[in-house]
């Protein structure tokens, strides 16, 4: 096993391929052949503003082309970020601009962070390599503390800026591993449950799990603030905050269990069994270190200790992880554009069957946006049948899409296998899992009791009917009770998600037909005498549509 504390275990930083990718690029951790490796990954918002200015901007283009130009490219960046004189915001430029040149020099810095923590670490052996580096960029990715060192450099200084950064650096990384300030208890106590959330999922972590350490670190924060922090027997102020201990692990579980029953409580965490102190201090251990790795505006890596855990788990090797993420994005692709090619190919031969003047409402509703007041006036038809005709042009594709999606075959046999097996785990990023989680917070008290103990904490009925004092059938009725309240709310989501679809589709499509007649006709709707020119608008979008209808 390789040694953390040995030189050789620092991975070698990979080169650049062109001067412009230090400046939206960051550093990854990976894995392999079970070994640490770094690699630069692109930062797609930064990426793009790179590309903007280089696009746009003559000096910058210009310095991208010159092989030795990149420290005046950082220059021309840390000219914006001060917010020079010499730097004018120009039409084009984005309004966060400044924000947008410290990711850029941020991105740059990730070197400087790479050496400093070298250098550091080649005089003390106290912290891993890795921690230094964790030391180095949660301060630099902090927006106030990197514009404070570039507003101090000058220019006309011997030390370019590089150096500047890098000295500066190493000075942050020393005081900071002897003082301790950002002590990972500080750390876990100090991050916002938002930034928490964050770091846990960019460290591949999901739901129930999310929810329970956010809600276990609630508690644990009281008690170690309590025990540790604010005891002046313990811990005076300005000193380094202490290690929390297993009466501080215990106590907090014991908080935790207390209070999951509550209707505040998250879902997940109500579903879940309660937790000892040993799985408090696992749990708390997992989010320090998920915080040391993700700072304020970058995804940053696992540690390499980890990674070197993990790869003798048997984590997958880099390329292979890569081929197996490609895989399930392509897969996932291929069938959301197909149930779409499906639905708008269904939606299309629906609308063959709709007249003229049903294709008139419905581009003067939807394409150009008019009120049904004004339809009234240019086709001479009453609000209240330009109402029903829509409604009922409505109800078609509604009716089209229904037949597709059929519901009523697949929601009640989703329902049961939801509840049993993803009661504990809700996925709150899918619509149809969010949906349901909603719904069970609406079951009244027994049946959601029923369902925790029954799905949650997978005790069978028999039990449930003792513990409860109900009678089998009772509990059986209560859970299939339970069932048919979900698939009704369900059903009704989903009949709120298809109207939605067809208003939005009807839209686009309408849009977009206004549009290519503007585009034929060579006029605009913006113009003031839009009301005159409405009428061959129409035409011209009547006669495309009835040509696309007969097949010419």
């Amino acid at each position: 096993m390789p040694n953390p504390f040995n030189q050789e275990s620092i991975p070698r930083l990979p080169e650049h391929g062109d001067n412009a990718e230090n400046f939206f690029t960051y550093l990854m951790l990976a894995t392999r052949n079970n070994r640490p490796v770094l690699k630069w990954q692109n930062y797609p918002e930064v990426k793009r503003n790179f590309e903007l200015y280089k696009e746009r901007n003559r000096t910058l283009s210009q310095l991208c082309d010159q092989p030795d130009g990149i420290q005046s490219i950082a220059e021309f960046w840390r000219q914006i970020a001060i917010d020079a004189p010499s730097s004018i915001a120009l039409e084009w430029e984005p309004k966060n601009r400044k924000t947008l040149a410290l990711k850029h020099l941020a991105s740059y810095f990730e070197k400087s962070c790479y050496h400093a923590a070298r250098e550091v670490r080649l005089q003390s052996s106290t912290l891993p390599w890795e921690e230094y580096l964790c030391y180095a960029r949660i301060f630099i990715y902090n927006s106030d503390n990197l514009l404070r060192l570039l507003r101090s450099y000058n220019i006309s200084e011997r030390a370019s800026l590089d150096t500047y950064i890098q000295q500066s650096l190493i000075k942050v990384i020393k005081a900071e591993s002897d003082i301790g300030k950002f002590s990972p208890w500080r750390l876990l106590d100090n991050k916002s449950d938002k930034e928490l959330y964050e770091s846990l999922q960019k460290y591949d972590y999901r739901e129930p799990n999310i929810s329970q350490f956010i809600f276990a670190r609630k508690y644990f924060k009281q008690v170690y603030r309590f025990n540790k922090v604010n005891n002046p027997a313990i811990r005076q102020r300005g000193q380094k905050w202490p290690d929390a201990d297993s009466e501080d692990f215990q106590a907090a579980a014991e908080c935790y269990n207390a209070e999951k029953s509550l209707p505040s409580a998250p879902h997940e965490v109500l579903a879940g069994a309660n937790i000892s102190g040993k799985q408090m201090q696992a749990w708390m251990k997992i989010c320090i270190t998920a915080l040391q790795n993700y700072p304020k505006f970058i995804n940053l890596p696992l540690s390499l200790e980890v990674l070197q855990k993990q790869g003798r788990e048997g984590l997958l090797d880099e390329s292979k992880l890569e081929n197996l993420k490609s895989d399930e994005l392509e897969d996932s692709d291929t069938k959301a554009r197909a149930a779409f090619n499906r639905t708008n190919s269904a939606f299309h031969k629906q609308l063959e069957s709709f007249k003229p003047e049903q294709h008139a409402i419905l581009l003067l509703y939807y394409g150009a946006g008019l009120k049904q007041n004004t339809l009234e006036n240019l086709l001479g038809i009453d609000q209240t049948s330009i109402s029903r005709k829509i409604r009922k042009m409505k109800i078609n594709l509604l009716e089209t899409l229904g037949n597709l999606s059929k519901p009523d075959r697949w929601v009640a046999k989703y329902v049961v296998g939801w509840v049993q097996k993803n009661f504990r785990a809700p996925l709150r990023s899918d619509l149809i899992q969010a949906a349901l989680v909603q719904a069970t917070k609406e079951l009244d008290s027994k049946e959601q009791e029923v369902l925790r103990l029954r799905y949650g904490q997978q005790i069978a009925e028999e039990n449930i009917a003792r513990q409860l004092d109900m009678n089998l059938l009772e509990v059986a009725d209560t859970i299939s009770q339970a069932q048919h309240k979900l698939q009704a709310k369900l059903i009704k989501n989903l009949n709120n998600w298809e109207k939605k679809y067809v208003e939005e589709w009807l839209a686009k499509f309408y849009q977009a037909q206004i549009l290519a007649a503007c585009g034929t006709l060579n006029i605009s709707l913006d113009g003031e005498d839009a009301s005159q020119i409405i009428d061959s608008i129409v035409q011209q979008c009547l006669q495309t549509l009835t040509a696309s209808k007969k097949g010419e």
